[in-house]
C-alpha cells in the first residue's frame, strides 16, 4: 500500500506539488494522471526518496521508502528507462541489481523471459537498445526482487501494441495476486483498460480521485443542441447546474424531460438528449484538466 499525505514540493517561489494526498491500495492498479508539468514525476520521485519533500509524507508499506529494509526486494520502481548505464549489457544491469539486493541470480533469467528479452538481446549493451527494449529492461529490473509494490512512470513509452497489451496483462495479474501498482501514463486508453482506481492532478494539486467506475459515471442528462451556449444559459436560468463539455454538448443536473422542456421554452433545438450514463477517461481527463494543460509548441 502507498499512502501520500499533504505532500508538497517547492522550488523557490514555484510550487511543483501542492498538498497532495492519496492512497494506492493492495490488489489494485491506480492510474496517476495529469497534464505535462502537473507534478506527477516529482510526486513519484518524492515517494521513492529521490527528491526531498518540502513538507508532507509518503509511505510505502507503512514506512518512508528510505526506511524499508532492502527496498529493492519490496518495491519495484521504474521512473526513467533512459537512466540505465549505456555501457553495460542488459544482463549486467540485472546482475548488478541482483548482487546489490541479494536476489538469487537465477531470477535474472526468469524476469528476462517475463519481459520478452532474448538471451541475445540481454547480451547487447544498453546503449544499442531501442526505447521499447529499455522499457522492458526497466520493468525487468523493477520485478527482479519479486516486490509487493510497483511504482511505474510512463512504462509503456516505446512499446508496440503487442507490448502494451503484454504490460496490461502483467500489471493486472500482479494486482490480482495482491500487489499494489501506481502507474503514471499519458496513454489514457491504456489507463482506462488497466486501472481500477484513478488519481488526477493539475498544477500540482489533486483534482479528482476514486474508483474509476465512479469517476466515469455521470449523473443527470447529456444534451447537444444547435446552440449549446443558449441552452446552458436557459438551464442555469431555471436553476439547473450545467457543465459544458470540451468535446461538445453539456451535462445538466436534471432529468431529460426537464432539459427538453427548458430547451423548448427557450427556442433551442435539441439534437441529442440522453441520460448521461458513463463517459470515457479521455473526456473526464480533459474536463478536469482543461485549465491546467500546457499547449505543446513545436521547435
Amino acid at each position: 500500500m502507498i499512502t501520500v499525505e499533504r505532500l508538497t514540493k517547492r522550488y523557490g517561489p514555484v510550487v511543483a506539488v501542492d498538498d497532495v494526498s492519496f492512497t494506492a491500495t493492495q490488489g489494485h492498479v491506480t492510474g496517476f494522471l495529469g497534464p505535462n508539468g502537473a507534478g506527477k514525476s516529482t510526486t513519484m520521485r518524492m515517494m521513492c526518496g529521490l527528491t526531498p519533500a518540502t513538507s508532507g509524507t509518503a509511505r510505502i508499506l507503512g514506512v518512508p521508502f528510505a526506511a524499508l529494509a532492502n527496498p529493492g526486494r519490496r518495491v519495484g520502481v521504474l521512473l526513467d528507462a533512459s537512466a540505465q548505464h549505456a555501457g553495460r549489457t542488459g544482463r549486467e544491469v540485472l546482475t548488478l541489481a541482483a548482487l546489490l539486493t541479494g536476489v538469487d541470480r537465477r531470477r535474472i533469467d526468469a524476469v528476462l523471459d517475463l519481459v520478452g528479452l532474448t538471451d541475445k538481446e540481454a547480451a547487447r549493451r544498453v546503449g544499442t537498445y531501442s526505447l521499447g527494449m529499455r522499457q522492458r529492461l526497466g520493468i525487468a529490473s523493477a520485478l527482479l526482487g519479486d516486490p509487493e509494490v510497483l511504482v511505474l512512470d510512463e512504462p509503456a513509452n516505446g512499446l508496440d501494441p503487442a507490448g502494451i497489451r503484454w504490460m496490461r496483462d502483467l500489471l493486472q495479474d500482479f494486482a490480482a495476486r495482491g500487489g499494489t501498482v501506481l502507474l503514471s501514463s499519458h496513454l489514457l486508453h491504456e489507463i482506462e483498460q488497466v486501472a481500477d482506481r484513478l488519481v488526477v492532478i493539475g498544477r500540482g494539486r489533486v483534482v479528482a480521485q476514486g474508483a474509476k467506475d465512479d469517476l466515469l459515471r455521470r449523473a443527470g442528462t447529456f444534451a447537444r443542441s444547435d446552440d449549446d451556449a443558449a441552452l446552458a444559459a436557459a438551464l442555469r436560468g431555471a436553476g439547473i447546474a450545467v457543465v459544458p463539455l470540451a468535446t461538445g454538448g453539456l451535462d445538466a443536473e436534471a432529468e431529460p424531460a426537464v432539459v427538453a422542456r427548458t430547451a423548448s421554452a427557450a427556442g433551442v433545438v435539441v439534437t441529442e438528449l440522453r441520460a448521461a450514463g458513463s463517459r470515457g477517461l479521455e473526456d473526464l481527463f480533459f474536463e478536469l484538466t482543461a485549465d491546467d494543460a500546457r499547449e505543446e509548441v513545436s521547435a
